[in-house]
């Protein structure tokens, strides 16, 4: 398993990868029971392939994430891991990743935002020194690559980890 930069060329493979583990029907981090619809689009990851990480595996990408920094903490986000390589280790592997990233840059926290409804992606987080803030933030509707919820209530809550 290899932690690299992602490069342009592996945008198709970002977009199939992170649409297997946000909208596909296997794996315990899917969402297709909230959101139906993509979860990002190739324009998105173009922009953000400055950020972005992923874990290579066999010559395929198994997991990516975006670490955007920031004035004194890092924006963690788009994490994903595919579906039959989850509880393998790829998503540890790569957060501990990002938040080595994270200290070299000399940045003290990461924060994320998770859907609030998620409770065990929140469990997940917190296992891993993540604490929520109180504070959330609306879900993008009617922004189509972001997809299209199933429900009316969908929110981010904010999640912050104090880097040592």
């Amino acid at each position: 398993m290899q932690v690299r930069a992602a490069e342009g060329a592996d945008v198709p493979e970002l977009l199939d990868l992170v649409h297997a583990a946000y909208r596909g029907h296997g794996g315990w981090t899917t969402e297709a029971d909230l959101i139906d619809g993509g979860r990002t689009d190739a324009d998105e990851l173009r922009a953000l392939l400055p950020h972005l990480l992923v874990v290579e595996h066999d010559g395929a990408l198994v997991g990516c994430c975006s670490l955007v920094p920031e004035e004194e903490r890092a924006s963690f986000g788009l994490f994903a891991v595919r579906p039959a390589q989850q509880g393998a280790g790829v998503g540890s592997a790569l957060l501990q990743a990002a938040e080595e990233r994270a200290r070299e840059l000399g940045l003290h926290e990461v924060e994320m935002t998770v859907v609030s409804v998620r409770t065990e992606l929140l469990a997940y987080y917190a296992r891993r020194g993540y604490l929520p803030t109180g504070e959330t933030r609306p879900f993008p509707y009617g922004v189509e690559r972001n997809g299209r919820p199933r429900r009316d209530d969908l929110a981010f809550a904010v999640l912050v980890k104090e880097l040592s």
